[in-house]
Order: C-alpha cells, then structure tokens, then sequence
C-alpha cells in the first residue's frame, strides 16, 4: 500500500512540473496587448494589402514583438507588410519571415 502512495505522490509531481513548463512567460495583461497587437496588425494589412494577401500571412506576436510568415506576391507587399506592422503602437520589433511567391509560368 506505501509503494502505491509513493507512485501516486511520483504521478501528482511529474504532472505538476509538466504543466509548470508548459506555462507561457507572459503575463494575463501581455497576452491581452499581444492579441490587440494582432488584431491592429491584421486588420491594418487587409485594408492596405486585400484580403487576398493577408489570407497567406500569419501574424504572431509575442512580447509585443510582431512575427510575419508566410507567401506574398513581391518585394513591394513584402516591405509594406512589415513597415505597416512596425507603424502599431506598442511594436517593439518585425521579424518578416515572409517569402516571395514564385512567379507561375504559363503553358
């Protein structure tokens, strides 16, 4: 019966620190000026951009430093979308991830 308790005590433990490590660095009032950030960043390149743009570009902020990835159609979309972003208040840093969509070649 004590070894049970001493696997069980082991179990409650290791579940413990897996869900302490799994815990974000941000603070509640962080996460919430993250997200504003994202929804500003977002909506500002679908009115400047088009919503046909945007649909390939994923937007991530983490301590107010804003994260673009993903496909644009070329080089002028590309430094837009990053100079849009970095004109939010409260944007720390642009890390533009982005790639520029090769061009198709018509049969």
């Amino acid at each position: 019966m004590r070894s049970m308790w001493s696997i069980l005590r082991l179990a409650v433990i290791g579940t413990a620190l897996i869900g302490a490590g799994c815990r974000t660095n941000e603070t509640p009032e962080q996460q919430v000026r993250d997200a504003k950030i994202t929804a500003d960043v977002k909506s500002k390149l679908a009115a400047d951009l088009g919503a046909s743009t945007v649909t390939n570009i994923s937007v991530n902020v983490t301590n107010d430093i804003v994260t673009l990835s993903g496909t644009v159609h070329n080089s002028t979309e590309k430094s837009r979308a990053a100079a849009l972003a970095q004109a939010i208040p409260q944007v720390v840093r642009v890390n533009d991830d982005l790639q520029i969509a090769a061009a198709r070649v018509q049969p």
